[in-house]
């Protein structure tokens, strides 16, 4: 933990009262005089930070910024996913810093975040728009102990606190269409990524990006998008706090992927079944050059979706291109 982390999170939990330089230096560990060092270095970047002789240090506002210690402070330890959050201005892909990470050995857990994606992706090489300061572009390395074929147990626990971060946060209801979208009326919110690396019976690591749309108007999506994609701003009639959010997204996956290694899918595939509306629809799904056509009726025990055929057969689908046919 750095100093900045354990700083800002004895802040907020003094909050409102604040906190003296003495008491922060006797819990840190550290001189009062790199306190007060550590603090101006926060203030130039936008935290307003208040020091009285009464009341101590005091956190009034903190900038429209995500900020990897920031973002930590705010977060439950311990834990495994957001141990560690880091920022970048600017990148191609967080899914392929990520990927870098792993291939060098990094620890599960890790949280990389762009303010913005220059070649931000989702699934099927589809362009992700990733505007700077307006939305939620991250990608988190997991090394779940599972074979591959159970690696879409960790798309679905993604969807499922996606969706409950956004109804916790802000009380909008937003539902989930198979494979990886979060939608809210029918427009996506977010959609996730999932990329591993794996042997023949195990996962080497796996990559989850997620693209959460945040604070965008319709005007900043591009033409082509803009009749399909919702943000929580369009749909709240009001900036959300981009910070708060991302932490609430953690913690859910943080709950999320512990319910998974403990061996507690199944009521995580049921929450994800009472918000998924593609369930109980006739649908078509392009898997490559094949085209499977039937009524989606429920996921198996590895998180792959079961879709009836016409002549009764049941398909078990891991992955595609999904069209809800009316």
């Amino acid at each position: 933990m750095t100093t900045d982390v354990a700083i800002l999170r004895a802040l907020r939990q003094a909050h409102p009262q604040g906190i003296s330089g003495a008491a922060l230096s006797t819990q840190l560990r550290v001189s009062r005089a790199a306190i007060w060092a550590r603090i101006e270095e926060m203030r130039k970047l936008g935290y307003e930070i208040e020091a009285s002789p009464h009341s101590g240090y005091r956190l009034l506002r903190v900038p429209d910024v995500l900020h990897g210690d920031d973002l930590v402070a705010r977060l439950s330890h311990p834990r495994i996913i957001g141990r560690e959050v880091r920022v970048f201005k600017e990148t191609t892909s967080t899914n392929d810093v990520v990927e870098k990470m792993a291939a060098d050995g990094v620890a599960e857990g890790v949280v990389v975040i762009a303010e913005s994606q220059t070649r931000g992706r989702g699934r099927l090489s589809r362009r992700w728009e990733s505007s700077a300061g307006q939305g939620l572009w991250f990608s988190t390395l997991i090394r779940p102990a599972m074979p591959p074929q159970a690696a879409t147990r960790i798309t679905i626990a993604a969807a499922v606190s996606i969706v409950r971060a956004v109804r916790g946060a802000t009380g909008i209801q937003a539902d989930i269409k198979w494979p990886n979208d979060v939608q809210v009326r029918g427009r996506k919110l977010a959609g996730i990524l999932t990329e591993l690396s794996a042997e023949l019976d195990r996962i080497r690591y796996l990559v989850l990006g997620v693209g959460v749309n945040l604070n965008q108007e319709a005007r900043d999506f591009p033409p082509e998008v803009a009749k399909l994609a919702t943000s929580l701003a369009i749909e709240t009639g009001a900036p959300v706090d981009r910070a708060a959010i991302t932490a609430r997204i953690l913690e859910e996956l943080e709950r999320d992927y512990a319910r998974i290694r403990g061996g507690d899918f199944e009521s995580l595939a049921n929450e994800w079944e009472s918000r998924c509306t593609t369930l109980g629809k006739q649908v078509r799904i392009q898997i490559g050059d094949r085209l499977v056509q039937g009524r989606a009726e429920s996921l198996d025990a590895e998180g792959a979706l079961l879709v009836r055929g016409g002549y009764g057969n049941l398909e078990r689908i891991v992955g595609g291109d999904v069209t809800v046919l009316k």
